[in-house]
């Protein structure tokens, strides 16, 4: 990654922090972006220090405009781009029968139309280095998950979007990699949206438990190098994921057990 011109969306917390400073690490050239500037500003500064140069950029990925001038201002500074992070995203714990849909909309706005967006307008120049495109999905994106409706589904059509781009573009050098983290320590589940679309103020999960963010990004970092197509993260992720193939009705019983079983379940 030394030089390399990576972009990272959702860079202030959890795993798109975490994947700032891998990468910085690996000497890699940074452009961060999400929607508080002031971490921005702050994480800038301290990667700065190290020596390694970065780009802060506030931008809300569900917006359009957003995406296009995140893109724009990445190849005025460094002249082009080498790997894309998809990274930014919400979640939600609520039933489809009580969800309202404004909280279907806000998820799928920034989990599905921000990667969307942000590969859209990169995808130029990543044609052009040869890079990477990366979307970080989720194991709801290979089971759907109760009580995560607009998390699952947006995360379902973020692979359905990147496997197409991958397809299209297979005879043109361009690396498309789908990591799935299972469970991990971040503060994406304290402010996951409810059925009304307030924050849901605590994790009903132990973090202490979890696979941590920065596991989690080096081994991202690890794959992109090596140009892997998929990534499946923690031994439940991965045997979810595999058991789904052949025993699909077996793990829909076993999904539904282990989240019912969550501290304040929206069902039992």
């Amino acid at each position: 990654m030394k030089d390399k011109v990576i972009i990272i969306t959702g860079a202030t917390s959890g795993i798109g922090k975490a994947l700032v400073y891998e990468c910085a690490s690996r000497g890699a050239r940074l452009i961060i972006s999400a929607r508080n500037n002031e971490k921005l500003l702050e994480i800038s500064e301290d990667i700065l220090r190290t020596g390694i140069k970065v780009l802060p950029v506030k931008a809300d990925v569900s917006v359009e405009d957003d995406c296009r001038e995140l893109v724009r201002k990445t190849v005025e500074e460094f002249g082009t781009i080498d790997v894309l992070i998809n990274n930014a995203g919400i979640s939600m714990r609520a039933l489809f029968e009580e969800v309202e849909l404004g909280v279907l909309r806000s998820l799928m706005n920034t989990n599905f139309w921000g990667t969307v967006y942000c590969s859209k307008f990169a995808l130029p120049y990543l044609l052009k280095s040869k890079g990477s495109l990366v979307g970080i999905s989720s194991i709801a994106g290979y089971k759907g998950l109760p009580g995560r409706t607009g998390y699952s589904s947006s995360k379902f059509a973020m692979q359905g979007l990147l496997e197409v781009i991958r397809i299209e573009n297979r005879k043109k050098g361009l690396h498309v990699l789908i990591a799935a983290p299972g469970f991990t320590a971040s503060n994406i589940r304290n402010v996951a949206l409810s059925k009304d679309g307030s924050q849901q103020g605590e994790t009903p999960l132990d973090e202490s438990k979890l696979m941590p963010a920065e596991t989690v990004a080096r081994k991202i970092a690890d794959a992109i190098g090596k140009r892997k197509r998929t990534l499946i993260l923690t031994t439940q992720g991965k045997i979810t994921v595999l058991v789904n193939k052949f025993l699909p009705s077996f793990m829909d019983k076993m999904v539904y057990n282990h989240m019912a079983k969550e501290p304040d379940s929206p069902f039992k």
